[in-house]
């Protein structure tokens, strides 16, 4: 039987988490700060959950550095609910910043009596003939991104401006050059995924093509970061949208953060009646993923688990009491760590195949074919995850979509751990073929 100091794993999520975190989280499940109740038996509407909230909000705040123009929520339904939840709030903030327009155009001022019949035939022309989502699709998860967007909107409203299959023979592995996106002229919002957990690809940089060139101009600007976030420093002022699940690198399954610019929220912007989208034809989303409906109520509009925020919340405490530097302390580890696993994959080319162009490689997902054994793919990838099991290394077989291996380098995977799996990888590929 193996205890946790057996075990390095590299899963891709749920991840692997401090251990003195857990410890503290399962104190705190059966007895939190001798109140005499568990913290998931706690309301979410109680001063406890209130203060958890807000200091993990502040925490993140904190780590990242995001400017105080942002706001912090924390939401229900996974990357994938965001999928929708992009589209339904951005287009929303769309046809209200387009109906805004035709008012000025029409020289209609605040507080007049609006033509409705006028605006609608106006608002009606602009979604048929402007409305577009750009989706950059660089792996799996752009490419549910961009077929839910299909599916709420319709498809001759989402615009893929980049596919990076098209430069790779068919498969996930690069990132179109820049100069190669076909981006629409103002759309309602463009959409990466920052590292594609499946296939092992991660932007190196924010994009120089989508970088704001003043205040409030150039795209709009949204990034899944699910698998990266807390990694890496990020230029938060580019974006106006960043979403991320926790299970990665903040904590446990259940909760689902959303940093986005407040000039996309009430009072800087209106969310359009739903009997406005009725008429044009537009989706209207769940109220439980509408960001003006969250940010109101500080993220508890609904029932949030704050067991999981208080996770998250000790996870993020955690790291600011270990990295002075916070993210960029954070960063440095990363790289080294991927750095390490990378050398010893090159080390030995006849025994593995980094799936990847070097160019887009991720640092937190590190995808590779084992090809050590005369008897082929699948006997060496047997054969490797075995010989890995064996030395506590767990974790590591490739998304079944694409198989593989799969090392998910987060930051809770120790700098000894990357070390151990760099060794395994030159002594499996010492052994016998």
């Amino acid at each position: 039987m193996s205890t946790r100091a057996d075990i390095t794993y590299f899963g891709a999520g749920p991840a692997l988490l401090p251990t003195n975190v857990l410890e503290k989280a399962a104190e705190s499940l059966v007895n939190y700060n001798g109140t005499g109740l568990g913290l998931a038996e706690h309301s979410h509407r109680s001063e406890i959950a209130t203060r958890i909230l807000n200091e993990a909000k502040a925490d993140l705040a904190t780590f990242l550095d995001i400017p105080d123009d942002y706001e912090v929520l924390f939401m229900q339904g996974g990357g994938s609910g965001e999928f929708s939840a992009t589209v339904y709030n951005l287009v929303g903030v769309w046809v209200e910043r387009r109906k805004q327009k035709i008012l000025k155009d029409l020289g209609i001022k605040e507080g007049k009596d609006i033509p409705e019949d006028v605006i609608l035939k106006e608002l009606e022309k602009a979604v048929q003939d402007e409305l577009k989502i750009d989706y950059l699709v660089t792996g799996s998860w752009s490419l549910k991104a961009s077929q839910e967007a299909a599916r709420l909107v319709g498809p001759e409203y989402v615009n893929v401006a980049a596919d990076a299959r098209k430069v790779n023979d068919g498969k996930f592995g690069k990132i179109p050059e820049e100069s190669s996106w076909k981006l629409s002229k103002n759309p309602a919002m463009v959409y990466y995924c920052d590292n594609e957990t499946v296939d092992g690809v991660e932007f190196p940089g924010f994009p120089e093509i989508l970088k704001q060139t003043g205040d409030d101009e150039g795209p709009i600007v949204v990034a899944d970061m699910s698998s990266n976030i807390l990694s890496r420093r990020i230029p938060i002022k580019n974006f106006s949208v960043i979403f991320f699940g926790a299970q990665k690198n903040l904590g446990s399954t259940g909760i689902t953060v959303v940093i986005i610019k407040k000039s996309f929220l009430p009072p800087a912007v209106a969310t359009p009646p739903p009997t406005l989208l009725r008429k044009l034809g537009l989706p209207i989303g769940p109220i439980v993923l509408s960001y003006e409906t969250i940010a109101k109520n500080n993220s508890l509009y609904n029932t949030l688990s704050i067991f999981d925020v208080y996770i998250a919340g000790q996870v993020l405490k955690n790291s600011l009491a270990n990295f002075p530097n916070k993210v960029d302390d954070q960063e440095k580890i990363a790289n080294d760590k991927a750095k390490t696993i990378y050398e010893a994959l090159e080390k030995y080319p006849e025994s593995y195949k980094i799936v990847p162009d070097k160019s887009a490689r991720s640092r937190m997902n590190i995808c590779f074919r084992v090809t050590h054994l005369a008897s082929g793919v699948d006997d060496s990838e047997k054969a490797f995850l075995k010989g890995a099991t064996e030395q506590g290394l767990t974790g590591l077989k490739g998304h079944r979509s694409v198989g593989g291996i799969r090392a998910s380098n987060y930051n809770s995977i120790p700098v000894e751990g990357a070390k151990k799996l760099a060794a395994y990888i030159e002594s499996f590929a010492k052994s016998p073929k």
